[in-house]
């Protein structure tokens, strides 16, 4: 028997109701399960009260009257836009920076401050502008370190109130004007041109100094050698002299000795038996009998004049000759070394208070420009 249209209204109107039920079942164990990642955590709010935080992982909540909302517990990083101040010399500079943030209490975040990023941003902004308009043009940009240290100083205490730790703060560029830019680039330009001078002008001073201890030690080494030449030639020329005396006496005696002996030859002649000889001639006999007669008459030291006495050696000085010679040669020598070690400290950049470093002679000149102003300030 068929069904009638009542009845298969009522069948599908009971399928519907079914599909309703099963669906709000399934709607209703979704919405009572919250689930939270890893590295976040959520806070949970019911009928808009506060109840907990949601830990990572399955959490049961109640439905459909729960709301959760999450935050990120990991370091998070801001960009502080680029900001525009008047330094302390009034000079305009811009400058940019980044906040390196992290969430320490999500409750505070959630209950203390609507927006904890934006809020961060806008402070870290307001303090780069105050802290650059404290300093003056060169403090903003060689003391980086020290702008990063106030600024997380400034940022830390309202954070903490907020549960955000402010981990580390750094300023990418401070930038002046484009006027000051190029008033810098003028006197950088100035700068080096002044101590490229300063360099050119210490190293041709240097250079000189090195040529004036080469012509130095180039004139004591001939000057010695002169002196050793003229020491040796004296000596020379006294022993020639000397030399030349003892010859000469030598001749002397051998004349006489030959007129004797011819005058007793004619004496020997006569027929006296009976003569008288001087005693200088005899003497003068005596010297000669051996070489005369072959006997052992006393030995000649007239002719045997090749060696020096005592006396005459050391009026020549012929003892000290090496001694002097060595001397001198001691000397140069001490000399050479001493123009050496001179001129190694004048290459080595050492050559005492008279040759300074161009570092020293601008900061020298730097003080008394400033020495100067304060005069005229005065």
């Amino acid at each position: 028997m068929d069904p009638t249209p009542l009845q298969s209204g009522l069948g599908f109107g009971l399928v519907s109701v079914g599909l309703l039920a099963l669906l709000l079942v399934v709607v209703t164990l979704w919405q009572s399960f919250e689930i939270v990642d890893a590295y976040e955590k959520k806070t949970l709010t019911v009928f808009g009260e506060y109840r907990k935080l949601l830990e990572p992982g399955i959490n049961l909540i109640p439905p459909f009257v729960s709301r959760a909302y999450a935050f990120d517990m990991r370091t998070q990083t801001l960009d502080v836009p680029r900001q525009e101040a008047i330094t302390r010399d009034n000079s305009p500079v811009t400058a940019d920076a980044v906040v390196y943030i992290k969430v320490m209490d999500a409750k505070k975040a959630f209950l203390e401050v609507d927006n904890y990023k934006k809020a961060v941003s806008n402070l870290a902004q307001t303090t780069l502008r105050a802290i650059l308009g404290d300093m003056e043009l060169d403090d903003t940009l060689n003391k980086r370190q020290e702008i990063n240290a106030k600024i997380r100083r400034e940022l830390d205490e309202p954070t903490d109130e907020w549960g955000i730790r402010v981990e580390s703060v750094e300023v990418r560029e401070v930038n002046p004007s484009k006027d000051v830019q190029q008033a810098m680039e003028q006197q950088t330009s100035a700068e080096r041109r002044r101590r490229a001078m300063i360099l050119e002008a210490q190293g041709e001073r240097r250079s000189a100094v090195e040529q004036a201890e080469g012509d130095k030690q180039s004139n004591i080494i001939r000057a010695q050698g002169e002196k050793q030449s003229q020491i040796l030639e004296a000596q020379g020329d006294a022993i020639s002299t000397v030399l030349r005396a003892r010859s000469a006496e030598s001749m002397g005696e051998r004349a006489i000795i030959e007129r004797g002996m011819e005058t007793l030859e004619e004496i020997g002649k006569g027929e006296s038996t009976t003569f008288v000889l001087p005693q200088e001639l005899t003497s003068l006999v005596g010297r000669y009998g051996k070489a005369l007669s072959g006997s052992d008459v006393q030995e000649m030291e007239g002719l045997d004049g090749k060696e020096f006495d005592d006396d005459t050696r050391k009026m020549l000085g012929l003892d000290d000759i090496d001694e002097i010679l060595g001397q001198i040669e001691e000397s140069a020598e001490m000399d050479v070394e001493e123009l050496e070690k001179e001129a190694e400290a004048v290459k080595a950049g050492d050559a005492g208070a008279s040759i300074k470093s161009a570092d020293e002679v601008i900061e020298e000149m730097d003080d008394e420009e400033a020495a100067a102003e304060m005069e005229k300030e005065e």
